[in-house]
């Protein structure tokens, strides 16, 4: 970007050299002397209640230290404005499992061969329950209930609902019946939409759940000292982590610090931490002793959390240059056993974003099921979303006759775009700027759209091509207002204080950036503070929505835009003049037209340790949140402080945008699907650093491309029970599936005028670009009767060619 000096360069994050010389310490890294193992006993069933517990064989056993159960667990604690609901919030222990492997006890050894041995030493004796995984099921009349308390969510509350037996009749086969919904909204005239339509189309998709499974399990290890506890873990959320270990603990949050200098990828599972960390934690303090919880790839799959999956119906309706008239969409989600999810929200909002129908409805409906609990996977919602509509879009331009390029320009949001319901004024929100039709001209260009157009649906032998493209639009940034805290030492350097998780985004450097911009430092002289929440970290935003970037470089702007001005007035106080008469760069602060008249860094900061009161941190600003204000008063006297809460203006809704483009390869004798070329442009605002924005477009992306050709959860539906625990059967992309110097991307560079530096977050947005833009691609090759669902995997695809139609059922879940 012109015009800075760091932003928008590369440069190697500070904490590159320990990644990769092996010297960043995980969570699974960390030894303390006398440290106990514990291991965890999972529920063999999807749904029991446990009678009886016997643990004296156990106990019994040299080496074993203690058990903890659902009854050594502080009472359930809702987070802070949560609502009350009839389901007692999820804990790290159950009395009564709702999902195959959710936790029922723990067992503290002096290593981890005498706890896996204790565990299968102990005795339960379980009652069955009633359980299901595919939410049709619980919706059919007299269909079970996965919870007895109610199977499905109706304007937010969990009450029981069944469809008639008309509604399941009513449907078309392969459709998706529509019953009453739980949730609905709608804007525009949508009879006139489809009245003004050329083309109309309604089709049933399905999208699969994947589990997260980042690099880094969930593991923790607990211990307690002068009565507090410290915490090490995997988390997306540093500071914020702190509250929620402290309520699942059942302890103030001021007795707790969270060290998670590395995390290993969360995508979502990890975003304040995990509720399981409570179990190293109390046995610690039951044992007298640290404890170390290591979680296997197995336990993570259960435990580990996982995306939603989303049936939808979609009929839309579309004028002959492609302009989208008219979508209603009825969504159905499987929100796992626990909680409402938000991919049931996004999913519509994003669609409204995408491609800016004339008029839409949206209903949809939230039904519990005994599988492990879904959460928020990058993308949440709206990468189901371009699985749904891409494929549905390249059919609505084979049946057109125009180019799918043209038909997404013609739809593209652009400015101040309007997206979702209508408010209660009746007005609809609207993004804080949108440049896709820039986006899509770039993608095309860099993918050589054109030439390829020239060769798709050609053979070779058995093996056909065809290209596609998918517009993703995510959210870049949703919430503001936390805060900046930095010091400048007397030592002249730059100190940035970070409650950031450090969980491969590099956002935990870049956003600190901000503020050495803004004073004109050399990076060589700032050091970042990061990742243990007793080194006075200020209160900062959880690592989720792709908001990092945006609502912290907001906050760290304003800290450094308060230490300059202190800056300016220090300097105007020692050698004359006004503060306006003085800039500061290059760590010094010089009068204008004079720069033999200047004070140092260091020198600035020995006067504001001098001049005290807000110089220094002792007196603070009243607006800036209680855990800032206990780090900066702990730091006062140190230095020149630079302190603020955000509170710049923002109008509209932040949102940034990739658009993918995918040419494929598909082999009629065999199904199998062979990814020929990938490009993705980003429209995410300032680019801030250019190499981890492209291993972000990419890495997203290729998340998005493993949900269309490999990754998926199957159960068996008569017991309940996983059959894809480990990756040799969830089977997530790998490198080996992306064509070596094939993946490309760009960015657009364009500012948001929403926010100081302009600077959007990147992190989901390629998601939904890779999935659509492969699934688009694969109806492009072989035709838009070939599949209904994702993973779209060879026997799916050779079934239908050989039946001359779709041969799967896309109602089923879990197949």
């Amino acid at each position: 970007m012109s015009g800075y000096k760091l932003l928008g360069r590369n440069y190697t994050p500070p904490d590159l050299v320990a990644k990769v010389t092996g010297r960043a310490k995980y969570a699974e890294d960390y030894r303390v002397d006398g440290m106990l193992f514990c291991k965890l006993l999972l529920s063999p069933m999807p749904h029991c209640r446990v009678r009886r517990i016997d643990a004296r064989a156990a106990l019994s056993m040299p080496g074993v230290r203690a058990i903890l159960t659902a009854d050594d667990l502080p009472a359930p604690r809702r987070e802070a404005g949560a609502p009350a609901g009839p389901l007692a919030p999820e804990a790290a222990l159950t009395k009564e499992p709702v999902y195959k492997g959710e936790p029922i006890l723990a067992v503290a050894a002096v290593d981890e061969h005498v706890a896996a041995e204790a565990v299968d030493r102990i005795e339960l004796d379980l009652e069955p329950l009633p359980f299901l995984v595919d939410p049709l099921d619980s919706l059919r009349p007299n269909g079970p209930n996965a919870r007895r308390e109610g199977n499905a969510f109706v304007g937010g509350k969990l009450t029981t609902l069944k469809w008639t037996a008309q509604d399941f009749a009513g449907a078309p086969d392969g459709a998706l019946p529509m019953g009453e919904p739980g949730t609905q909204w709608a804007y525009g005239d949508l009879d006139a939409g489809f009245r003004q339509a050329d083309l109309v189309l309604d089709e049933t998709f399905h999208t699969q759940s994947t589990s997260h499974q980042p690099l880094e399990t969930r593991t923790a290890m607990a211990y307690w000292q002068s009565g507090r506890l410290y915490v090490h873990c995997s988390t997306q959320s540093v500071v914020q982590t702190v509250e929620s270990v402290a309520r699942w603990v059942g302890i103030d949050a001021d007795r707790v610090v969270v060290i998670s200098e590395y995390t290993g990828g969360g995508f979502g599972s990890k975003i304040p931490g995990t509720h399981t960390l409570a179990v190293p934690a109390l046995l610690a303090r039951k044992a007298g002793a640290p404890v170390m919880m290591r979680i296997s790839r197995e336990e993570e799959h259960f435990i580990g959390r996982c995306r939603p999956s989303l049936l939808a119906r979609v009929r839309i309706g579309l004028r002959k240059d492609g302009r989208v008239t008219a979508v209603d969409m009825f969504v159905l989600q499987d929100a796992g056993p626990y909680e409402d999810q938000y991919d049931l929200e996004a999913a519509p909002v994003m669609c409204s974003l995408a491609y800016q129908p004339m008029a839409m409805r949206f209903r949809g409906l939230s039904v519990l099921t005994n599988t492990p609990p879904p959460t928020s996977q990058r993308a949440p919602g709206g990468m189901q979303q371009n699985a749904i509509m891409e494929p549905i879009l390249a059919k609505a331009a084979r049946r057109l006759g125009i180019d799918p390029v043209v038909l997404h320009r013609v739809n593209a949001p652009a400015g101040k775009a309007l997206l979702g319901p209508p408010g209660k004024d009746g007005t609809r929100s609207h993004v804080t700027s949108a440049f896709v039709v820039e986006a899509i001209e770039r993608g095309a260009e860099l993918f050589k759209w054109d030439e390829r157009t020239a060769r798709r649906g050609t053979r070779d032998g058995s093996k056909v091509r065809g290209i596609g493209i998918s517009v993703s639009p995510f959210i870049g940034g949703y919430s503001i207002g936390y805060d900046g805290l930095l010091l400048i030492r007397p030592d002249g350097r730059l100190y940035v204080q970070s409650g950031i998780g450090n969980l491969g985004t590099h956002s935990v450097i870049d956003t600190a950036r901000v503020a050495a911009e803004v004073l004109d430092v050399p990076w060589d002289r700032v050091e970042v503070v990061w990742g243990n929440t007793s080194r006075n970290l200020p209160w900062t935003c959880t690592s989720d929505g792709s908001q990092t970037m945006h609502a912290m470089s907001r906050a760290n702007h304003a800290a450094a835009t308060d230490a300059r001005q202190k800056l300016l007035q220090i300097a105007a106080a020692d050698l004359g003049g006004r503060p306006d008469d003085y800039r500061v760069e290059e760590a010094r602060v010089y009068r204008s037209g004079d720069r033999s008249r200047y004070l140092t860094f260091e020198q600035a900061a020995q006067r504001a340790m001098q001049r005290g009161g807000a110089y220094d941190g002792h007196d603070l600003p009243s607006n800036i949140h209680a855990t800032t204000r206990a780090s900066a008063a702990a730091l006062a006297g140190q230095g020149l402080m630079g302190v603020a809460k955000d509170t710049y203006p923002h109008d509209g809704e932040t949102h940034s945008y990739v658009v993918g483009f995918a040419e494929v390869e598909v082999d009629v004798e065999t199904g199998s699907v062979r990814l020929v070329e990938y490009a993705a442009v980003a429209d995410v605002g300032t680019v801030m650093n250019p190499r981890s924005l492209g291993g972000q477009i990419l890495g997203g992306s290729c998340l998005g491309i493993g949900h269309a050709l490999t990754q998926r959860t199957v159960y068996d539906r008569q017991y309940g029970m996983p059959l894809a625990l480990r990756f040799h059967h969830t089977k997530p992309l790998t490198i080996l599936d992306v064509p070596a110097d094939g993946m490309r991307q760009a960015a657009l560079d364009k500012a948001d005028p929403e926010t100081p530096v302009g600077a959007r977050g990147v992190g989901e947005p390629p998601v939904g670009a890779g999935v659509g833009a492969i699934l688009a691609a694969i109806v492009d090759a072989v035709g838009d009767d070939v599949f209904r669902r994702t993973p779209v995997t060879p026997d799916v695809i050779l079934a239908s060619l050989e039946a001359g139609h779709r041969a799967h059922d896309v109602l089923r879940s879990y197949t």
